[in-house]
């Protein structure tokens, strides 16, 4: 008998996820990863395949980020930065890539900072 490992939920779901997101150049997507000690999040324009704006709790903007940065504090940090640099790439709305992680946590803290700092998903 097969166990199922940890990541295979995750993946499962994330493809299902992927068949139905799509980010076009009018509403791009923003994709969320995070591990134990990161989050990142970056803007995909999926027709031309380019990345228009990326944000981590690796950014030289966040080197002053006080404590553990893969806490919800960081990811609200790395929403707000990830909006910031969507405006500046003029990106007003964009649809939301939980990326198979749950919409709990840190990943909800990264979308509702980003929803306040002005996205639109």
């Amino acid at each position: 008998m097969a166990y199922a490992q940890a990541g295979d939920s995750r993946e499962r779901r994330k493809k299902r996820i992927r068949k139905k997101v799509f980010g076009s150049s009018e509403r791009p997507r923003l994709t969320v990863f995070r591990t134990d000690s990161h989050m990142y999040a970056q803007i995909v324009d999926d027709v031309t395949g380019v990345t228009l704006a990326a944000a981590s709790t690796l950014s030289s903007d966040l080197k002053g980020h006080e404590g553990h940065r893969g806490n919800i504090e960081a990811a609200k940090a790395v929403g707000r930065l990830i909006a910031e640099r969507a405006k500046a790439a003029s990106v007003d709305k964009v649809v939301f890539d939980r990326n198979g992680f749950l919409y709990h946590g840190r990943v909800q803290a990264l979308a509702d900072s980003a929803r306040e700092a002005g996205l639109d998903f």
